[in-house]
């Protein structure tokens, strides 16, 4: 067996970094910012278990060649050449939900010149804003209740489908109509497109680690959840319970919000075009902790 002496090491390390040019830091460094990336992504999803044990498999692979176990390390050496296949396979969740964020950043929508003008987006949503902030207050104080899902650069077409098309002005008399627990299309969420009321009683994907959010939370909140993961929409609930008004952003969910706050939020997220998508300090995959802690 070759033995390496520290100098040697020292010396094809200098000769490594000798030959390093100013384009390779910057391939060194989208690589590390990729892998970030990558590891972002998968963190507290089933993902991550998923990598844990592809690398137990690349572990074991190299144990069993360094002790010479011929079956084991073929049988191995067979699973992994197949690897690439299988982690498009496993991982197709992800991958998806990575190109959708790549898509809806702003230099994707840009690249594709797909967007409105600060302008024609005020003009046409100002009143929209008005009409829901009014209609979460009345509907909160009779403790209806209530989901508005607000689209904004991501289309939610599959969501549309599932309900029923309206195209119908917003005002305080038709959310109450729509939300009202003894109408057809109560049960479900109202999604806006442009300022109008597109679609009624839409059914909304479900959260991503549906096991780990508050059990208190209930099937509005969640779908809230669910439909902030999955698109830049922002989704606006109103507890049938308490009459609270949350707001759900980038699966970020914040409670507690007066009419004015709404007002302000949705004129934030919709006219201002360097509002990142995300809001507030409380994450609920922590809150129920954070809570159990206080009492």
């Amino acid at each position: 067996m070759f033995k390496t002496t520290p100098q040697e090491v020292f010396n094809a390390f200098l000769s490594v970094v000798s030959t390093f040019r100013a384009i390779d830091v910057i391939d060194v460094l989208i690589l590390t910012y990729v892998i970030y990336l990558l590891l972002k992504l998968i963190r507290e999803t089933r993902a991550g278990q998923l990598v844990k044990g592809i690398l137990f498999l690349v572990a074991s692979y190299f144990i069993s060649v360094a002790f010479d176990l011929k079956v084991v390390s073929y049988l191995l050496n067979r699973a992994l050449s197949m690897g690439v296949l299988a982690m498009i396979v496993l991982f197709q969740p992800e991958l998806r939900r990575a190109l959708e964020k790549a898509g809806r950043t702003r230099f994707g929508i840009r690249l594709f010149g797909i967007g409105q003008s600060t302008d024609e987006i005020k003009q046409r949503w100002e009143p929209a804003i008005e009409a829901i902030c009014d209609s979460c207050v009345e509907l909160s104080a009779t403790c209806t209740g209530a989901l508005i899902v607000v689209e904004r650069q991501v289309r939610l077409g599959e969501q549309i489908e599932t309900g029923t098309i309206l195209n119908a002005t917003p005002s305080k008399e038709v959310f109450g109509n729509i939300f009202y627990p003894k109408t057809p299309l109560h049960d479900g969420a109202v999604i806006m497109r442009d300022g109008v009321i597109l679609a009624a009683a839409c059914f909304l994907p479900k959260p991503q680690n549906d096991a780990i959010i508050n059990k208190k939370l209930g099937s509005r909140h969640r779908a809230a959840i669910g439909m902030s993961e999955n698109s830049d929409a922002v989704v606006v609930v109103v507890s049938e319970e308490t009459g609270q008004i949350s707001v759900a952003v980038n699966g970020t969910l914040t409670r507690d919000y007066t009419r004015d706050k709404l007002k302000t939020l949705l004129e934030e997220m919709l006219f201002n075009d360097k509002t990142e998508i995300s809001i507030g300090k409380k994450n609920l995959f922590s809150s129920f902790s954070e809570r159990r802690k206080k009492k």
